[in-house]
């Protein structure tokens, strides 16, 4: 390791574009990098340690900005910043430090910032199969909106993709024939992972009947029928999620659905199946197993009634 004489701040750059480079993210998420580390860079500024250097930086330091953190008020709402929010600031820091490290620039090591703790529980919102096939019916296949609606709810469901993923879906990436049951593609997801969805039966008799419907040329999967002649038609994720709120209410579901809740609704009932976390990691293009892990405790109600149908301790006499 060596000591490096560039202030923390002027790594910035290079940092950004070791994130692109190294890491594969996606300018959107090198951008939220910058915005975070932002936060860190004017509270050292504030501290006049804006000409800090990286083996200088200490745990001390680290401290005192997780307290001034923990007093941030918000601009908008005036309120402090929630945990969750704390904690993408220092998870920010974290990969900056990871960077130094991988440059063998000598800095404190990532692992001594502990991220805030939240005394209330992640909760996962996912519908039960009753809710998920009123929801799923609920568009009007009769009208070309409604066909291009049940087709969006289906694939959102059987693929457990992301409403980001989904709107860069195209046309030519859906090849249905008459006597097609299966369908699997390889897209491009979060981090410029390639991963391979499948879709179910239902999934694709709705994109069949959707795509009948299609005589324009357009290379978007997913297209606005409103909107100015000529103007892009492709739907954006803004769209997708009031088409699934619109339906959410339809159904008369009581909580507020959104395209992250059927790929909740994706996952737990994959889990629900028995099928391994490891896989199911798999399906969701998570690139780390923690991330999938926040599914466990709402299978877990299940495990006793797993546990007393299955094990053999009950046979024994």
């Amino acid at each position: 390791m060596k000591k490096d004489n560039q202030p923390i701040s002027a790594h910035l750059t290079n940092f950004l574009e070791y994130l692109a480079v190294e890491k594969g993210l996606a300018n959107k998420t090198q951008e939220n990098y910058k915005m975070f580390l932002k936060k860190f860079f004017d509270w050292l500024k504030l501290n006049h340690l804006e000409s800090i250097l990286p083996h200088q930086l200490t745990e001390e330091h680290i401290w005192k900005y997780r307290v001034w953190l923990s007093r941030a008020i918000t601009k908008t709402k005036k309120e402090p910043l929630k945990k969750s929010t704390q904690n993408y600031y220092l998870i920010a820091l974290r990969a900056f430090l990871n960077y130094f490290t991988d440059r063998n620039i000598l800095s404190l090591p990532a692992e001594k910032i502990k991220l805030a703790r939240d005394k209330k529980e992640r909760t996962i919102k996912f519908l039960t199969l009753d809710q998920l096939k009123k929801l799923l019916d609920s568009p009007k296949i009769s009208t070309i909106q409604g066909c291009r609606d049940r087709a969006i709810l289906e694939t959102l469901f059987s693929t457990g993709l992301r409403v980001g993923e989904l709107v860069k879906l195209d046309r030519d990436q859906i090849k249905i024939k008459p006597e097609t049951k299966d369908l699997e593609i390889s897209i491009i997801g979060k981090g410029g992972q390639t991963r391979t969805v499948y879709f179910s039966e239902r999934a694709i008799e709705s994109l069949r009947k959707y795509l009948t419907t299609r005589h324009d040329k357009e290379k978007a999967l997913f297209i606005n029928y409103h909107g100015p002649k000529n103007s892009p038609r492709r739907l954006s994720s803004r769209s997708v999620e009031e088409i699934v709120k619109k339906y959410s209410l339809i159904a008369g579901l009581p909580i507020n659905i959104t395209p992250h809740v059927l790929r909740h609704t994706f996952a737990t009932d994959l889990l629900n199946q028995g099928v391994d976390i490891r896989v199911v990691q798999e399906f969701l293009g998570h690139k780390n197993i923690t991330t999938t892990q926040v599914y466990t405790h709402v299978t877990n109600p299940r495990l006793r009634e797993i546990h007393q149908k299955f094990h053999s301790g009950r046979k024994l006499k």
